[in-house]
């Protein structure tokens, strides 16, 4: 059939297949000379050029149809006022096959296009849409999670990579995964730096020579050691594709929708983390958020873009389903009542106050009580300790000052403010005395994550002590400083036990993952408050921000629970004693965890720790034989055995 040139479809951006036509969709004013260019997709293929005529435009907006193309042989460009450009909306961009393929660097290298209208059978999929008090999200980078280990073969470093660790996910207990930027980016930024702006004046001939020289051959030398590779992916993408180099074969889309529906199929979400520039129209935004839902049945964004675009975003009625995590949500939407929970807040408040008190770092005890309490009937929050921008968890208590000199740029780069502790190292050790403290601040760390409301959010590789060498920005680390190292998962199997015993611990425990937020009284009339908190005087003792040890209690019927729950916060380095309160009746308190000592109506809880009891109302007739029961166990030496109720979480020495 030849070719035949038409007016096009307006409805809809970028390339649509309509029976045997193509309407090519895109941006141009009507005075610009906008033209489509097909390359012929074979060795040394030549490229023609289709005019589109001025006639086709509606407002700026330029749309052509073209009927009898045999698209298969064929990748396209957009052509405007001479100009080159890649199609913002091409689903499909070929070039980048190969993870980071210098070649490209050649200045007559081009991007081009492609086309993408394969079908996938999705069969039975839903969108998991698991409720935020049952979440447990876990980030990663594609590239980086598999590379060193993790799987085999081809697949390392892949979707398919993720794929064959779905098990591992959820044995551990994630319901969440959030990857990092997992659409077309260009990983080979360029080593360049600015040229000096420098005043002459008075300057002879020679001398402005000489000086140019010498700046320049310093300038080389520095960017000979700028880095190259922008691993991480953040800045300026190709949206609707997605990256060619974490996929095995050459049908991209197919290997990510499999990883997907394999997702689903296990009850595990996928967020994309998105990276959009200030300037970036928020109709575009959303046009980009709606594809991935349509097309790849995505189910949430962490949104990384100007303010502005939010108010699009969350009123977009095909994104009413979709989870969408930010950093600050507008005012309005605070007293919105959400029929599905949808909205997360998402940024650091959780990660400074949780870090300053558990390195004793000047931090305020009442900021990071109000931080693990924080709630909100229609948002919810997300909580970590630590996230891609900055150091590991195990870093953190390895390292006092970050170590990015591999980054090329002098140790500029990154955040100076970590409020991290080597434990009397810097980095790596082989001191017992110093690994034990190591292990220990970590436990307490994951203890205080998962005792918290919100969401709590795991770093890969965070279970088991990965390590980054104490580089807090590896954006270019494409190496085994920023891969996830499995051979620490051997070396480090206690602590990631640890890690699934209080992950299970949480969800085992409704009290503390409420959607509502505690009001911090018996609204409800169960004979105590749904959350109190208590120093060495149970109920009259007074919270401060100088404190560094404190008893919380969960009123257990406020999350359907028949068992109170007594949480033991001790941040400072020497035991501390704790009431263990009453309201009117008997409490029966069960220690079921190492690190403290009951003594009668109180807890001794070691120096850096998170202690956990279980707290049953005694009925009164049975008040005199507890009174008992209690005065023998004083008597008694306590074991570290911890009755069968529940398990272990040794969140202490």
């Amino acid at each position: 059939m030849a070719e035949r040139i038409v007016d096009g479809n307006y409805n809809a951006f970028g390339v649509n297949k309509i029976n045997d036509e193509l309407v090519f969709t895109f941006e141009g004013e009507k005075e610009a000379k906008c033209a489509i260019r097909l390359y012929e997709r074979k060795a040394n293929g030549t490229f023609r050029d289709i005019p589109v005529p001025e006639e086709s435009c509606i407002g700026a907006v330029r749309s052509i149809g073209i009927q009898g193309l045999d698209w298969k042989k064929y990748n396209y460009n957009l052509i405007i006022d001479g100009k080159e450009l890649v199609d913002p909306y091409a689903r499909k961009i070929v070039g980048r096959e190969k993870w980071a393929d210098f070649s490209r660097k050649n200045k007559d290298y081009k991007l081009q296009s492609g086309f993408d209208f394969s079908e996938y059978d999705w069969q039975c999929d839903r969108f998991p849409e698991i409720p935020a008090n049952e979440m447990l999200m876990y980030k990663l980078h594609v590239r980086g999670f598999t590379k060193d280990g993790g799987s085999e073969g081809r697949s390392k470093g892949t979707f398919a990579g993720i794929e064959q660790k779905i098990p591992y996910l959820k044995d551990l207990g994630v319901t969440t995964l959030e990857l990092m930027p997992i659409y077309e980016f260009e990983e080979i930024q360029p080593k360049s730096l600015p040229e000096e702006d420098m005043d002459y004046d008075g300057w002879s001939p020679q001398a402005v020579e000489g000086y140019q020289l010498l700046r320049k051959k310093e300038r080389e030398e520095k960017e000979a050691q700028l880095p190259d590779i922008n691993y991480w992916g953040y800045g300026e993408g190709n949206y609707f594709a997605p990256k060619a180099s974490y996929a095995m074969t050459a049908e991209t889309s197919a290997e990510l929708k499999d990883l997907i529906k394999r997702l689903h199929e296990n009850n595990l979400e996928i967020v994309m983390e998105m990276h959009f520039a200030d300037d970036v129209n928020p109709n575009f935004i959303v046009d980009v958020l709606r594809h991935w839902v349509i097309n790849y049945h995505v189910d949430g964004f962490h949104l990384l873009c100007r303010e502005s675009a939010i108010d699009s975003v969350i009123t977009d009625v095909y994104l009413r389903r979709t989870k969408i995590f930010y950093h600050r949500f507008p005012d309005y939407v605070w007293n919105q009542k959400q029929g599905h929970s949808r909205l997360f807040v998402y940024n650091d408040e959780f990660l400074y106050a949780s870090r300053k008190m558990l390195n004793q770092m000047s931090g305020n005890l009442m900021d990071l009580l109000n931080q693990m309490k924080k709630q909100n009937a229609n948002i919810g929050f997300v909580n970590y300790l630590a996230n891609h921008n900055g150091f590991t968890l195990a870093d953190l208590f390895s390292y006092s000052m970050k170590h990015n000199e591999a980054n090329g740029e002098e140790g500029a780069d990154g955040n100076d403010w970590n409020f991290s502790v080597n434990c009397g190292v810097e980095g790596a050790t082989r001191k017992k005395a110093i690994l034990e403290l190591r292990y220990k601040r970590m436990k307490e760390a994951i203890a205080v994550l998962m005792i918290s409301q919100g969401v709590p959010l795991l770093l890969a590789g965070d279970e088991f002590g990965n390590s980054q060498q104490g580089n807090n920005n590896a954006y270019c680390q494409d190496n085994r400083i920023g891969w996830v190292n499995w051979k620490t998962l051997n070396q480090n199997k206690k602590y990631f036990e640890e890690v699934k015993r209080m992950i299970a611990f949480r969800r085992r425990h409704p009290v503390l993952t409420k959607q509502e937020p505690f009001r911090m009284s018996d609204y409800l009339g169960y004979g105590m408050p749904d959350l109190s908190y208590h120093d060495a005087k149970a109920w009259t003792g007074e919270i401060y921000p100088s404190m560094q040890a404190v008893g919380i209690l969960y009123c257990g019927a406020y999350g359907g629970e028949e068992k109170h729950l007594y949480i033991g916060l001790n941040f400072s380095s020497g035991a501390v004693k704790l009431a263990l309160p009453t309201v009117g009746t008997q409490i029966e308190w069960e220690l079921i965890s190492s690190g403290a000592v009951l003594k009668g109506s109180q807890i001794e809880v070691d120096g850096e720790s998170v202690i956990v009891l279980q707290g049953t109302v005694v009925p009164q007739k049975d008040k005199i034989a507890c009174t008992k029961k209690q005065s023998k166990k004083k008597k008694e030496q306590p074991q570290d055995v911890i009755p069968k109720s529940d398990e272990t979480l040794s969140n202490g020495q």
